[in-house]
């Protein structure tokens, strides 16, 4: 065997240590698909009935540092629990967008690992484990895909949810407050508070 022929062998063993992995990193992901599912199935029976919970919440933070805050520094508190929302709220819809791209690599290296093993079958002859090996492979490709695009539309909606509730707290600390600061005389810049801007 040539040196060429030993660094194949290599890269044949490697691929075949990887493969599971790659196919539990797979069932991982479908798993935590279902569990965001029904959260967000849940999320959108409550938003559709009225209700709030998170953004209840920050209502409810940004009222209370109206209250205990002091003037010079109530409009830093603000911000800083808009900010810290925001952060939340972002910081969710990031794993979303990573399980988009994730999925998709894991299903690659999915089909392409097996489909080296059915060559090999279909090159000794063995066509059973040529036919397991094809089904493996493509089964995997089917699961990234559907698990990215689950992931794409959950995040989709999500983001249209996370932008309008920083709209609302943007605007419920403004109403904080000016009903905490006295209105600026006409003329003068008033201090409005705006959210940070999105990733």
């Amino acid at each position: 065997m040539t040196s060429v022929d030993h660094l194949r062998e290599i890269f044949h063993h490697v691929a075949g240590v990887l493969v599971w992995p790659v196919l539990a990193g797979l069932l991982g992901l479908i798993a935590a698909m279902l569990v965001t599912l029904g959260a967000f199935a849940r999320e959108a029976w409550e938003r559709r009935r009225g209700r709030h919970a998170s953004l209840d919440a920050d209502r409810a933070a940004l009222d209370t540092a109206g209250r205990t805050a002091a003037a010079p520094a109530l409009d830093l508190r603000l911000e800083e629990i808009l900010q810290a929302a925001e952060r939340r709220r972002w910081r969710s819809l990031g794993r979303l967008r990573l399980v988009v791209r994730v999925g998709p690599s894991l299903g690659l290296m999915g089909t392409l690992i097996p489909m080296a093993d059915a060559l090999q079958g279909l090159a000794d002859g063995n066509l059973p484990a040529l036919a397991s090996n094809m089904v493996t492979a493509f089964a995997a490709t089917v699961l990234g895909l559907s698990v990215s695009v689950v992931a794409y539309l959950v995040a989709a909606a999500r983001e249209a949810w996370v932008r309008a509730d920083t709209e609302a707290l943007a605007f419920h600390a403004e109403r904080t407050l000016r009903a905490a600061a006295p209105l600026p005389a006409l003329g003068s810049q008033p201090s409005a508070l705006r959210s940070s801007p999105t990733p």
